[in-house]
């Protein structure tokens, strides 16, 4: 059984009102306190992620960076999480990232979403910013293949 987790990067604000260069966009206040709350949660959880391989844009490497520090583990950049993501595509990035039991990736939508989808053999599901999701597979990384373990909103996760 291999596990992978998938992050979404959290809010950053309105794409629309940031009037520099998109792949720069930082974390907003909510997205670190979003971050700081999945790293909580994960923290304590008794099968948590081992090494997180983000998108080298700046709201995900910042989600990466704030989970990772909880977490205590390796935060490894790959540039191919800024683009369209599949199945295989994944399981390339995982094998070049380096040994890991229960990777994350954290990337963007709707990239995410579709991926998600195409991993659960199902059409898009939906991903939200700060959604964190767990999905296990009987072998490698492929489409069609995982099982959805969890779904977990912002929404959900609440505290300090």
């Amino acid at each position: 059984m291999s596990t992978l987790f998938l992050l979404r990067h959290a809010h950053a604000g309105d794409p629309e009102r940031w009037s520099g260069d998109d792949a720069v966009r930082p974390l907003s206040d909510k997205g670190r306190r979003q971050a700081e709350r999945v790293g909580r949660l994960l923290a304590g959880a008794d099968e948590a992620p081992d090494l997180l391989v983000t998108s080298p844009m700046v709201r995900a490497a910042e989600t990466a960076e704030i989970v990772g520090t909880a977490l205590g583990v390796e935060v490894v950049v790959d540039r191919r999480l800024v683009g369209p993501l599949y199945a295989q595509e994944v399981q390339d990035i995982l094998l070049a990232a380096g040994p890991a039991s229960r990777p994350c990736i954290v990337g963007h939508d709707p990239d995410f979403s579709s991926l998600l989808g195409e991993l659960l053999g199902v059409s898009v599901v939906p991903m939200r910013k700060g959604a964190l999701a767990r999905v296990d597979f009987e072998g490698p990384v492929r489409s069609g293949r995982g099982i959805l373990r969890f779904l977990v909103p912002p929404e959900l996760l609440t505290g300090k």
